[in-house]
């Protein structure tokens, strides 16, 4: 089983013309995901062949949701129409949309993400500046290598893109049930608390890895709900334990204020809720391999 993202999911992709929209539309093809058709105003009413696979382009989200039933939707365009690609999903109600584009201004995505809650969140919302979201054997939505893993029982939520991959590749004997990649950004939609839930509420996924990095009290929050409500065991790994303080390392929201943020009271807070963590990637697959053995 997976969590939001499954292969009954009919994905649309906003940006399917352009060229990363277009690059990892036939990745996600090719990788067996449902994709439906694209959104692009300018070339509506026309098709892409992709190897084969011809796509319809539609003016707009809420079109293609009423011609192909889409109920996912991938948004590669470029940060200026970024905010712009995302109200219209919301406004069209979609049950997700995962933000790909990296350099969102933070005011776009408080300003989509204010709008989303205020039209009663009928859409999830998974970035800004993500890798997307993957359910290995079933459906990807995003840019998230689909040859890393098989699927298996294991779930993972990720700030950070590429380790998200190097824990993939380091448990692929055991398989994945669902990767989330939520992002680096100050503001995403989609947090550690919202996989965890969806985790725990899984039949299908016995554990978690939850893959964090220094800067902001995400992981903190986290930790208290772990605490208060998680039963399945909980791997942690953070990113971050040799950053210097007051230095911006890697993602916008990767910044240590002070005592706040760091990669140790990080690590301090989930081990108080019982939480073993690494302090590299090979070790916490060894402490995940420990309780899958």
């Amino acid at each position: 089983m997976a969590i939001w993202l499954t292969k009954d999911s009919k994905v649309i992709v906003q940006g399917m013309t352009g060229s990363e929209g277009s690059k990892h539309t036939r990745r996600m093809l090719a990788a067996g995901t449902n994709v439906v058709g694209g959104v692009n105003p300018r070339k509506a009413g026309t098709t892409v062949d992709f190897d084969g696979t011809e796509l319809p382009v539609f003016a707009s989200v809420g079109e293609a949701m009423k011609e192909t039933g889409a109920d996912v939707s991938v948004i590669f365009v470029p940060p200026a129409f970024t905010k712009a690609a995302v109200l219209e999903a919301i406004d069209a109600e979609i049950p997700l949309a995962v933000v790909i584009t990296e350099g969102v201004p933070v005011q776009d995505s408080a300003a989509f993400w204010a709008h989303n809650v205020a039209q009663g969140e009928k859409t999830r919302i998974i970035g800004p500046n993500c890798p997307g979201i993957a359910s290995p054997g079933a459906s990807n939505a995003g840019i998230i290598p689909a040859d890393i893993t098989p699927a298996g029982r294991i779930g993972l939520v990720s700030k950070s893109g590429t380790l998200t991959y190097q824990l993939m590749y380091e448990l692929r004997d055991f398989g994945f049930s669902t990767c989330v990649g939520i992002g680096g950004d100050p503001i995403i939609g989609t947090t550690h608390i919202d996989a965890l839930k969806a985790f725990q509420d899984d039949p299908e996924t016995d554990a978690i890895v939850m893959i964090g990095e220094i800067g902001g009290d995400a992981e903190e929050r986290a930790a208290e709900f772990i605490k208060a409500n998680v039963t399945k065991p909980v791997i942690g790994y953070i990113a971050g334990f040799t950053a210097p303080p007051g230095k911006t390392m890697g993602h916008a929201g990767a910044i240590i204020s002070g005592s706040a943020g760091t990669a140790d009271a990080k690590k301090a807070a989930l081990e108080a809720a019982g939480v073993k963590v690494g302090k590299t990637p090979s070790e916490t697959a060894r402490l995940m391999r420990e309780v899958m053995s």
